[in-house]
């Protein structure tokens, strides 16, 4: 056989055993925490039409994404980002439900980032939006999600960074720049190229005032109070608004208890053009990229014919893992540490017994004995397989022979004292 065949390809990874579980685990912790907050479970396709990430929708661009094509010939994609397809289901299931919707997800996405040398191109992301609401209330209520979601993970050390994209358009619309120069400008600052933000206004015809605004903005970040001076620094009533969705933000966040996982950065920019107010990221250490991403984005639902506002984020499930690993907190899982292993002739008992275990919610592997294979070579297969505990059935099944899988040792009960209670 070829060994290809057993390698995955560039950019996806098997994940199995111990590692698949903590995952599972950690996704039914943060499941559980948007179940809390009254939010409903929705599942969309693995793949949709070209369109649905088109560029007027503002998602991952054309060059990124996976495609392929139907019998019919259509152009399809792997999703690359859920918010889209959100969107596209709100508009078809809930056209005239003008009350507010709450959705979350929990699917993996493909993006191919061939410039991004070791990053996965497939991940897992599970997340929430809320759909109809526009208020300031919705926008806290999402950053109150992502740190209780984090915090169900385990996580203990993270910081929500929030910013204003409103902020930023309303300085550019204020200069009259045009989209190509706009959008070097926004991939500067996003970058927090001060000298590359220096250069391209230099060139730009714009109140010296306003320049140096623009200058300033990679280094307005920090608390609600650096963020506060940079509303003296301009009097764009678009801009001004921004900084007081913020501050609106930051006094609900209080009201959670929760407002000091909270910092702002005026020069965040995402590269998701369908955002339209605040947005924000969650980072933590134990890895180099974000673990949540969200905001915003009160437009996209009108190009799928539902006009409503909406908010919402990802968690990128294969970044919490990696800061978990690297933090060294550890996932409890219930794992599987018995086997029962039968001769034929015990067939019954062996199963009476198994199912006596899973009645009492307790994970056991069945096994048959083949009449070739020492008792030891099973005790090295459990050993291999992280079980502890064999429960040897030999002859009619009436005695259990209880090993000690790393020891080799065992103790003889009778059947009926496992079925009586367990031991």
């Amino acid at each position: 056989m070829d060994d290809q065949l057993l390698h995955t390809p560039e950019g996806v990874r098997d994940i199995y055993a111990d590692e698949c579980a903590r995952k599972l685990a950690v996704q039914r912790r943060i499941s559980q925490v948007f179940h809390l907050y009254g939010y409903q479970p929705i599942e969309t396709p693995v793949f949709e039409f070209f369109d649905i990430f088109s560029k007027e929708r503002g998602s991952v661009g054309s060059r990124e994404l996976y495609k392929l094509f139907d019998r019919d010939n259509n152009t399809l994609v792997l999703r690359p980002d859920m918010t889209p397809p959100i969107a596209r289901c709100a508009a078809k299931y809930f056209m005239d439900e003008d009350g507010p919707i709450r959705l979350w997800y929990g699917a993996p996405t493909f993006i191919n980032s061939s410039s991004y040398q070791g990053r996965l191109k497939e991940t897992t992301q599970t997340g929430v939006e809320l759909i109809g609401d526009d208020s300031s209330d919705a926008d806290a209520e999402m950053i109150a999600l992502v740190i209780e979601a984090l915090k169900a993970a385990g996580l203990t050390e993270f910081q929500v960074e929030l910013g204003q994209v409103e902020f930023y358009r309303g300085l550019v619309e204020e200069a009259g720049m045009d989209g190509e120069t706009e959008e070097q400008l926004r991939t500067l600052i996003d970058h927090k190229n001060y000298f590359g933000v220096e250069e391209l206004l230099s060139e730009l015809s714009i109140k010296p005032e306003l320049k140096e605004l623009f200058f300033k903005l990679p280094e307005l970040f920090g608390d609600i109070e650096n963020i506060r001076l940079a509303r003296s620094m301009t009097e764009n009533p678009r801009a001004v608004r921004a900084i007081q969705r913020l501050e609106q933000v930051q006094e609900l966040l209080d009201a959670y208890g929760l407002g000091d996982y909270v910092c702002y950065d005026l020069g965040m920019l995402s590269k998701y053009s369908y955002y339209t107010g605040i947005i924000f990221k969650a980072y933590t250490y134990g890895t180099g990229e974000y673990v949540v991403t969200g905001g915003r984005y009160d437009k996209l639902l009108e190009q799928f014919g539902k006009k409503a506002p909406a908010v919402g984020f990802a968690i990128v499930i294969d970044q919490l893992m990696l800061a978990l690993s690297g933090q060294k907190i550890s996932v409890p899982i219930d794992r599987t540490v018995t086997a029962v292993l039968y001769e034929r002739s015990a067939r019954e008992s062996g199963i009476r017994l198994a199912e006596h275990f899973r009645k009492n919610q307790l994970g056991v592997q069945l096994v048959r004995r083949r009449s070739a294979s020492e008792v030891t070579a099973y005790l090295a297969w459990a050993r291999r397989q992280g079980l502890r505990n064999v429960l040897y059935l030999p002859g009619d099944g009436s005695q259990v022979l209880a090993y000690d899988a790393e020891k080799e040792t065992y103790d003889t009960l009778s059947l009926s004292d496992y079925l009586g209670g367990m031991p």
